[in-house]
């Protein structure tokens, strides 16, 4: 019997290649639900191809286009957040969650609401409500299965593992684009030269966090709320050919690595084909012509990234949900042109220390306080940018 699965963000990069997986297999699955942005065309081909149920773009303005580019088809169509929410409480056995930044949280939550198996690509809702994400998950009795490279090979080093036996987890990092310049030069870093990234193929939005370490510190969050294990044994390592993608440590001093090619459909695969391990059409390795495998330590003045996700961390609550608008924002600042490279974690840093640690950053963690902390972490963000500005 076919599994029925849904794709939000499904135009995306990890979108593509979640349609590029389910292609390959395609009598394995029935399609129910694929959502995109402004990109209707692409969103269109994909919902004619896999014969989607239903096709929702976010932009209520573009519904007319992408109701023209269905035309003919049994598809339905649909626009809005709202919308999208719709998509997401309708039945599917797995649902991969790859909407970028906060605005992946609400459809994921109602996907856990329903039970069945949510691939979270967007690691915004475990950053921005991690407490609130899980215990919706066992509450229904869904599962969350992780989709990051890092997190999906944690994951794999703890099958038939007891957590309680972990003394770290390592997830490393590529360095990104400016890993070999001198830090400098960073202080006048392009969104050209920011926006290429030297081992993977990503969006502008993430290859750019790749450059300033700003993924990583999400990911350290992230590595905290899925896991369960605490801040100071959560390590960051730098691993510049991008092979590694994370390793476990135990209390006899083993260290079990998770090897694989610089591919996410690695880990979405994982995740589609879970419990069962599937082939795959992604590149073997060859170690003899790999040859070397180098680390080194982040240096934490020159990505402050890493230690404003310690300090979040520690905080807990909603915390998470002000580092991660204040970042998303910092970043629109510098595509904008309005900050440079180095001031993006300068404005995360400020808006950070504008939140009361006794007061809002402690209240309960529900979908209302997040957002509310997410709209007042932006603002205070937009502020302090037109500062730098004036």
């Amino acid at each position: 019997m076919a599994r029925t699965v849904s794709i939000f963000g499904s135009t995306g990069s990890i979108g593509c290649n979640t349609v590029n997986l389910i292609e390959s297999a395609a009598e394995d699955y029935d399609v129910v639900a694929l959502t995109g942005g402004r990109n209707i065309a692409k969103l269109a081909r994909q919902a004619r191809k896999l014969g989607a149920d239903i096709a929702v773009t976010a932009h209520e303005e573009c519904y007319g286009d992408l109701k023209e580019a269905l035309s003919g088809s049994d598809i339905k169509v649909a626009a809005g957040q709202t919308a999208i929410c719709e998509a997401a409480a309708r039945p599917a056995d797995w649902t991969m969650s790859a909407i970028v930044g906060s605005a992946g949280l609400p459809p994921g939550l109602e996907t856990l609401k329903r039970g069945g198996t949510l691939a979270l690509a967007n690691k915004e809702s475990l950053v921005t409500a991690g407490p609130l994400l899980m215990a919706t998950a066992k509450a229904s009795g869904a599962r969350v299965l992780p989709v990051d490279s890092e997190h999906s090979a944690v994951f794999q080093a703890l099958v038939g593992e007891d957590i309680g036996t972990v003394e770290r987890i390592i997830i490393t990092a590529s360095g990104g684009a400016f890993r070999d310049w001198p830090a400098e030069r960073l202080k006048t870093a392009t969104l050209a030269e920011a926006s290429s990234h030297p081992n993977w193929d990503m969006g502008q939005r993430i290859t750019i966090d790749s450059a300033s370490l700003f993924n990583k510190a999400l990911e350290l969050i992230e590595t905290n709320e899925y896991f369960g294990v605490r801040p100071n044994q959560i390590e960051a390592l730098i691993h510049p050919e991008s092979l590694v993608h994370a390793l476990v440590g135990f209390n006899d001093g083993a260290l079990m690595a998770h090897l694989g090619p610089p591919d996410m459909r690695h880990a979405i695969g994982f995740a589609l084909n879970w419990p069962v391990r599937k082939a795959l059409p992604v590149e073997r390795l060859d170690l003899a012509a790999v040859a070397s495998l180098t680390f080194r330590a982040p240096d934490e003045a020159r990505y402050p990234a890493l230690r404003l996700a310690r300090e979040v961390m520690e905080a807990g609550g909603l915390a998470g949900a002000v580092f991660n608008a204040a970042k998303e924002t910092a970043l629109d600042g510098f595509i904008s042109g309005a900050i440079g490279f180095l001031e993006m974690a300068a404005v995360v840093e400020e808006v950070l220390a504008k939140r009361p640690r006794d007061g809002h950053m402690n209240a309960e963690i529900t979908l209302d306080t997040i957002l509310e902390a997410d709209h007042m972490s932006r603002r205070h963000a937009m502020d302090i940018i037109k500062q730098r500005q004036a």
